[in-house]
């Protein structure tokens, strides 16, 4: 087979519509925008969610809850995790965003109890929960609070 035999397979692609090319092609003259109206005009038509002028949907559904704009967000890790580094390791949050396993770092790191830990390592993170930290030194590691 060869650069210029390539073919897409039949059916994935599809013939562009041809609009306002005559009568005789189905879609001439309006170009399938129907007779005048806010549709037919260039730049017309309505945003997302307007019903006509009803009161729309997304306003008539009750609200509920509040979002604190000023609350902090942690980015939440289990102890298990931390098996994967050597023993006696550092481990910070700049080392966890390098190594992947924290996508984003939001406000801080907390890191969780739920699992078991078999290294001894020092931890730097935001925040710890008790379980986290008994278990860490319980390994024989160091839990600090930055």
């Amino acid at each position: 087979m060869k650069l210029h035999e390539l073919r897409p397979n039949p059916g994935s692609v599809k013939k562009r519509k041809r609009l306002g090319r005559g009568t005789a092609s189905g879609q001439g003259k309006t170009a399938g925008r129907g007779m005048n109206g806010q549709g037919a005009r260039s730049g017309g038509g309505t945003r997302p969610g307007f019903e006509g002028g009803n009161m729309p949907l997304y306003r008539k559904v009750p609200k509920r809850g509040f979002t604190n704009i000023f609350g902090t967000k942690y980015a939440e890790l289990n102890v298990e995790v931390l098996n994967q580094f050597e023993d006696g390791a550092e481990i910070t949050p700049e080392l966890l965003k390098s190594k992947g396993i924290l996508k984003k770092q939001l406000d801080g790191v907390k890191i969780l109890g739920n699992g078991e830990l078999a290294k001894k390592l020092t931890v730097k993170a935001h925040k710890f929960s008790k379980s986290a930290v008994e278990k860490i030194e319980a390994a024989g590691g160091k839990a600090e609070v930055i």
